[in-house]
C-alpha cells in the first residue's frame, strides 16, 4: 500500500519536469534503498521512463539509512548538515545516491495540489493555508519560548550568563589575546636586536 502510493506520487511529477525525465533515463536499471530505521526498507528503481517503489530486500546500487525525520530532512535545505552529523549514512555509490536525491527533490509532491485531487481546490487551499499559518505560529511560539527560557535562566536563576555580559567578556578576552600577541612580537624583535 505504502509503496504503491509513493510510486504514484513520484511518477505523477515526471511528465512535468524535463530534468526529472532526463535523470530517470540516466538512472535506468539502477536502484537505491531507503532504510528507515526500525520501520521499513524501500527500494526505488528506475525503468528509464518511470520509477518503481517496492518493499523488498533486493540488492541496491546505493543505500540511505537513517531515521524517518532525518531521511525527510534530506529533501530540505539542511541536507548537508544531516549528512555531516551522521544522521543519515550513505552506502554504495554516493554519486548515484546524489542523483536519486536530485530526482526526489524534482518530484517532491505539492501537498496542496494532491489534496485538491481529493477535496477540490478551495478546501485544499484553505487546509494548506491553515497548515502554513500553524507552522508559522509554532515556529514563532518556539522562538519566544526559547528566548523566555534563556532570559529566565540568565536573569532570574543566574544559571546562564546574559548575552551582553558574555559578549563583553569575549571582547575582553580578544583584547587581552591581541595584547599578548603584540607583546610576544615585541619581545621577539628585542631578542633579535640583542643577539650578536
Amino acid at each position: 500500500m505504502l509503496s504503491a502510493t509513493l510510486d504514484k506520487l513520484l511518477n505523477r511529477g515526471l511528465p512535468r519536469s524535463p530534468r526529472a525525465r532526463q535523470l530517470c533515463a540516466q538512472l535506468e536499471g539502477r536502484s537505491i534503498a531507503l532504510e528507515v530505521r526500525a520501520i521499513t526498507r524501500l527500494r526505488v528503481a528506475s525503468t528509464g521512463r518511470t520509477l518503481t517503489v517496492t518493499r523488498d530486500d533486493a540488492p541496491a546500487d546505493a543505500t540511505l539509512a537513517g531515521g524517518p525525520l532525518s531521511l525527510l530532512a534530506l529533501a530540505g535545505e539542511s541536507a548537508a548538515a544531516v549528512l555531516q552529523r551522521g544522521e543519515v549514512v550513505i552506502g554504495g555509490d554516493a554519486e548515484l545516491a546524489q542523483k536519486f536525491r536530485e530526482l526526489a527533490r524534482l518530484l517532491r509532491p505539492d501537498l496542496e495540489e494532491e489534496l485538491s485531487l481529493l477535496l477540490g481546490d478551495v478546501p485544499a487551499h484553505q487546509l494548506g493555508r491553515l497548515a502554513r499559518l500553524t507552522l508559522h505560529w509554532s515556529r514563532g511560539a518556539a522562538g519566544t519560548t526559547l528566548a523566555n527560557l534563556a532570559e529566565y535562566l540568565a536573569h532570574e536563576r543566574a544559571d546562564l550568563v546574559p548575552r551582553n555580559e558574555g559578549e563583553q567578556f569575549l571582547r575582553g578576552v580578544d583584547a587581552v589575546r591581541e595584547g599578548v600577541e603584540r607583546l610576544a612580537a615585541r619581545i621577539e624583535l628585542l631578542a633579535r636586536r640583542a643577539a650578536p
